[in-house]
């Protein structure tokens, strides 16, 4: 894609100031549009080093109200990056609704990086490709404009720049090793640049090439670019997306009706069993520290399964230093403003670490689905990008385990009625706990087709059976056991 490329032609200086000049205009306008119809608009700037990205960013934030935008330069990963999925810093710094973020070098520079370095395969390679080409398309799907710029320059006015740069104590800092050793290795880097262009050119995300040669110029193509791609997506965004179909291997589940809720434990065997397993759960979690795997337990279920003294029985066996529960209640304003997974991404564990979530990113085909919290476009969609979510953890190496705990009907209302009738637990017993149950058997076939379509191979349901919750709580522990035993051979 590089190598094919033909730059436009440069108009002359006169006819450059006057598009300069209506591009300025046209982008400051378009900011309140922005603001207005709440659309966010990220911009990736990638290219040659010394192409001068920071200098045309600066240049271009210049015609938006600073309230609106942020700019992050992604330099290397730090080592407790490292520690988190590939994805995440990248995830994290997205715009909420009505903002622009713009990225100096981001995920582009990270993978060619690796790549000319000789750290990365061609099997990892393309599994990195596919994990961005998802990225890119889940925030497009979700209303976000991504524009991505690469800005070329050729060996000899790289060449040139450098020289020029380090000639001047002032500004010699600025050029690092790296960028020295890509000047030495040109064509090396032109070809990884070239292919990774042309892998990740797509129709929802294209790559735009900037010639970077003059200043003026290279910010005029990205002010039209840019303003173009605004135009676009203002008159585009209440389209519908289409639905992908799921190509990930799933693990037939049982409806929720189909389910027996007759289990039980007597309380001796009940106390026995709890502190046998237990031990063996810290000893686990020693050794899950020490090989540095992550795990992910979500759990989700009827208002009153249970679920909090379940997570309490599974917390109790663990380091406190290395677990944390997160407790998802509705969304903030900030997090109601991005993506609707960019919260759970902000909560992931590093390497090593447990990360507990009582509610999760099930919400979306659950409570917003059937409060339309949502679109249906939205929640339809949001099958597959849980899955495509759970696939990049499992990718990454996390132990994923799900838990939906179960009770029938009539057990909820008992359940209700005790809270609602004793002091100490009133605060537990909320009237919107009483709207949902009103609403219990659209929930369960909600809940039946969550099951269904997202009980994948890497990231499987599990139903505990919670109308004895201390067999439930047996039962948790050891379906967690029994997957951290798997995962750590």
């Amino acid at each position: 894609m590089l190598k094919k490329w033909i730059p436009a032609e440069k108009p002359d200086e006169e006819v450059l100031k006057e598009r300069l000049d209506h591009e300025k205009e046209k982008l400051a306008v378009q900011q309140m549009k922005i603001k207005e119809h709440k659309l966010p608009v990220l911009v990736l700037v990638e290219g040659w080093a010394a192409a001068g990205k920071g200098s045309i960013v600066g240049q271009v934030i210049r015609n938006i109200d600073p309230r609106f935008f942020k700019v992050a330069t992604m330099s290397a990963p730090t080592e407790e990056e490292k520690r988190k999925p590939f994805l995440y810093r990248h995830f994290i710094q997205i715009p909420e609704a009505g903002q622009f973020s713009f990225l100096d070098s981001g995920w582009m520079e990270e993978v060619t990086m690796a790549r000319v370095h000789g750290e990365m395969n061609d099997r990892e390679y393309s599994e990195r490709v596919d994990s961005i080409k998802r990225f890119e398309r889940q925030l497009t799907d979700n209303g976000y404009l991504l524009v991505k710029f690469f800005f070329n320059i050729s060996h000899k006015e790289q060449d040139k720049r450098i020289d020029r740069l380090m000639a001047d104590k002032d500004t010699a800092w600025r050029v690092s090793d790296s960028d020295k050793w890509q000047n030495k290795h040109y064509d090396k880097c032109a070809d990884v640049f070239d292919r990774y262009l042309a892998d990740t050119n797509t129709s929802n995300a294209p790559w735009y090439i900037i010639e970077a040669k003059d200043k003026k110029w290279a910010e005029l193509q990205v002010l039209e670019t840019l303003c173009s791609g605004i135009d676009v997506a203002l008159q585009n965004n209440r389209l519908a997306v289409p639905i992908l179909q799921n190509v990930f291997p799933l693990v037939k589940m049982p409806k929720l009706a189909d389910v027996e809720l007759d289990k039980t434990i007597s309380e001796e065997d009940y106390k026995t069993e709890l502190k046998q397993l237990q031990s063996r759960l810290g000893a686990l979690h020693n050794r899950l520290y020490r090989k540095r795997v992550p795990v992910i337990i979500a759990y989700e279920g009827w208002d009153a399964a249970g679920k909090g003294g379940n997570i309490k029985r599974i917390t109790g066996a663990l380091d406190p230093r290395g677990y944390e529960v997160h407790p998802i209640a509705s969304p903030e304003p900030h997090e109601k403003a991005r993506h609707y997974l960019w919260r759970f991404w902000k909560r992931l564990p590093k390497t090593g670490h447990i990360a507990i979530f009582d509610r999760t990113w099930y919400g979306r085909v659950m409570v917003e689905r059937l409060e339309g919290f949502c679109s249906e476009n939205d929640w339809k969609r949001a099958y597959n990008e849980i899955n495509e979510f759970e696939k990049e953890l499992s990718e990454w190496g996390a132990v994923i385990i799900k838990f939906w705990v179960h009770i029938d009907k009539d057990t909820q209302l008992a359940r209700f009625t005790e809270r609602q009738n004793t002091p100490e637990k009133q605060w537990k017993i909320t009237e919107e706990d009483w709207r949902n149950r009103e609403k219990w058997d659209a929930y369960e076939e909600a809940v039946n087709e969550m099951l269904k379509k997202t009980s994948t191979t890497y990231a499987p349901w599990h139903i505990l059976q919670s109308v004895d919750k201390k067999y439930a709580r047996i039962q948790a522990l050891k379906i967690v056991i029994e997957e951290l035993e798997k995962a750590l051979g």
